[in-house]
C-alpha cells in the first residue's frame, strides 16, 4: 500500500511539474504563433499559478473533509482534460484561460499528495518518502525544458499537452484501481465556505493587483487584497471550523517560519528559470531544444540530491539543512546579477548547477519539518499551506519580473533593439531576487528546532 501511495503521488507530481517547465521553454514559440507580447506570455504562466494558488487551502480543507483520494483523483481528470483542450488553442486569451483551468486541477494534487504520504508513511521514514516525492517533481523539472524543447522544435508546441495526456491516465488508471481506502481525518468538520470565497478573492486582488502595478487598478487591488487578508484572519480566529486555522501559525514556530522560508525561496527562485529561458533563446540566439538542455540541469541536480537531503533531515535536524540550501541559492542568485551578453554558456550551466543543489537541501528538510509540525487532521490544511506559499512565491517572483518587464520593456514583442532593456531589466530582477532569498536564510533559523515541535 504505501508503495503503490508513493507511487501514485510521485507520478502525479511530475506531470504538473512536466508540464510548468516545459511550457516555459515553449514560451517564445507560443508569442510568435500567437502573436504575445512580453507582459501576456508572463500571464500563461501567472494565470496557471493565481488559479493554483486560489484553490490550494480549500481544496486541502476539503480533502482532509471528504477524502484526500477523492480530491486527488478529480484533480488528475481536470490536469488531464484540460492538457487535451490546450493542445487545440488559437487564441490568446483561451490559452492563458485555460491554463487558469490547469491551474486549479494542479491545486488539486499538490494540496493532496504529500498529506496522503505524510498519512501512510512513519515519522521514521516520512523524511525519505517525501524526498522521493520531491526528487519526482524535479524529475518533471528536469526532463520539462528537454522534452519540450525538443517536442517544440519538431513538432510543435501543441505536442508538449498531448505527451502529458496518456500518463494523466495512467496515473487515474492506479488511483482506481490499486489505491484502497480513503484519509479523511476531519470527516466529522464542516466546511467553511464563506472563507473560502474571502480567501480566494483576497489572493486575487493581492496577485492580480501586483501584477498590475504600478497603474492606480494595480494599487486599489492590491489594498483591497491587504484588506480581504486582514479581515480573513480575524474571522478565521472566531469561526468554529474554519478554513484555515490562524492558531497553526501563531502557536506553532515551526511551521510558521517553515512556511515564510518557503514564501521567500520561491519568490527569488521561480522566475530565474523563465527569465534565462528567455536569455538563451533571445540573447544568446538558441533553439528551444538547446536552451532545454541547458535549462535542464538545475533540476536534474535536485533531482539527484533530494532523496538524499530528505533522508538526512530524518536524522539532522532540517532548520540547518535547508539554511545552507538557502545559502547556497543566495550566492547562486547574487552571481547572476552580472550575467550579459558575453556571458559563456558555461557559466551559466555552472550557477545552475549551485542553484540546484541548494534548492534540493532546503527543499526535502523544509517539506519534511513542516509536514511533521501539524497533527493528523491538518495533513491536508498543512500540505496546502506550504504549496500556497510556494505558489504566491511564484506568483511575486512572476509579477516583479512583468513589473520589471512593464517599467523597461513595455507591452512590446521582445526584438533585438529591445535586447539591452532586456538585459537591464533581468539584471535587476535578480539583485531583488538575491535580497529576497538572503531573508528567507534568517527566516529559516528563526523557526527553531523542529524536533521540540514533534
Amino acid at each position: 500500500m504505501r508503495r503503490i501511495t508513493l507511487v501514485v503521488v510521485s507520478l502525479s507530481f511530475f506531470l504538473a511539474a512536466f508540464m510548468g517547465s516545459a511550457v516555459n521553454i515553449a514560451l517564445p514559440s507560443i508569442g510568435r504563433e500567437l502573436h504575445m507580447d512580453a507582459v501576456s506570455l508572463g500571464w500563461v504562466t501567472t494565470s496557471f499559478i493565481l488559479a493554483s494558488v486560489m484553490s490550494l487551502v480549500p481544496f486541502g480543507r476539503l480533502s482532509d473533509i471528504r477524502g484526500r483520494k477523492k480530491i486527488l483523483t478529480y484533480g488528475v481528470i481536470i490536469y488531464t482534460i484540460s492538457s487535451l483542450l490546450l493542445s487545440f488553442v488559437h487564441s490568446a486569451n483561451l490559452l492563458i484561460s485555460l491554463r487558469f483551468v490547469q491551474g486549479i486541477g494542479s491545486a488539486m494534487i499538490f494540496a493532496t499528495g504529500l498529506a496522503i504520504v505524510t498519512s501512510v508513511f512513519p515519522s521514521g521514514e516520512r523524511g525519505k518518502a517525501l524526498g522521493i516525492s520531491v526528487a519526482m517533481t524535479y524529475s518533471g523539472l528536469s526532463l520539462g525544458p528537454v522534452l519540450g524543447g525538443l517536442l517544440t522544435q519538431h513538432f510543435g508546441w501543441r505536442s508538449i499537452f498531448l505527451a502529458t495526456i496518456p500518463l494523466g491516465i495512467i496515473i487515474i488508471i492506479l488511483i482506481l484501481w490499486k489505491m484502497k481506502g480513503e484519509w479523511a481525518e476531519a470527516k466529522e468538520e464542516k466546511f467553511d465556505h464563506g472563507g473560502a470565497v474571502i480567501y480566494g478573492l483576497t489572493l486575487v486582488g493581492i496577485i492580480y493587483g501586483f501584477s498590475r502595478l504600478p497603474d492606480a487598478l494595480g494599487i486599489g487591488l492590491l489594498a483591497a487584497g491587504i484588506s480581504g487578508a486582514f479581515y480573513f484572519v480575524r474571522r478565521g480566529i472566531k469561526v468554529k471550523h474554519p478554513l484555515l486555522d490562524i492558531g497553526l501559525f501563531r502557536k506553532n514556530r515551526v511551521f510558521a517560519f517553515s512556511n515564510l522560508a518557503t514564501l521567500l525561496n520561491y519568490s527569488a527562485l521561480f522566475a530565474v528559470g523563465f527569465l534565462l529561458s528567455l536569455y538563451l533563446q533571445y540573447i544568446k540566439g538558441l533553439d528551444p531544444q538547446n536552451a532545454g538542455l541547458i535549462l535542464v540541469a538545475m533540476p536534474v541536480v535536485q533531482a539527484a540530491l533530494s532523496p538524499l537531503a530528505g533522508r538526512l533531515s530524518d536524522r539532522i535536524e532540517p532548520r540547518i539543512l535547508a539554511s545552507i540550501g538557502m545559502g547556497i541559492n543566495a550566492i547562486g542568485l547574487s552571481v547572476l546579477i552580472f550575467v550579459n551578453g558575453n556571458s559563456s554558456l558555461g557559466f551559466i550551466i555552472g550557477i545552475l548547477v549551485l542553484m540546484g543543489a541548494g534548492f534540493a537541501l532546503f527543499t526535502s528538510p523544509n517539506t519534511n519539518a513542516i509536514m511533521s509540525s501539524v497533527k493528523q487532521r491538518f495533513y491536508g490544511v498543512g500540505s496546502a499551506t506550504m504549496a500556497t506559499m510556494r505558489q504566491i512565491g511564484m506568483s511575486f517572483s512572476m509579477g516583479i519580473t512583468m513589473l520589471l518587464f512593464t517599467i523597461y520593456i513595455g507591452r512590446v514583442e521582445i526584438t533585438p533593439e529591445h535586447y539591452p532593456l532586456f538585459l537591464s531589466s533581468t539584471k535587476i530582477a535578480f539583485i531583488v531576487f538575491t535580497a529576497l532569498c538572503t531573508a528567507g536564510i534568517f527566516a529559516s533559523l528563526a523557526r527553531g528546532d523542529t524536533r521540540n515541535t514533534r
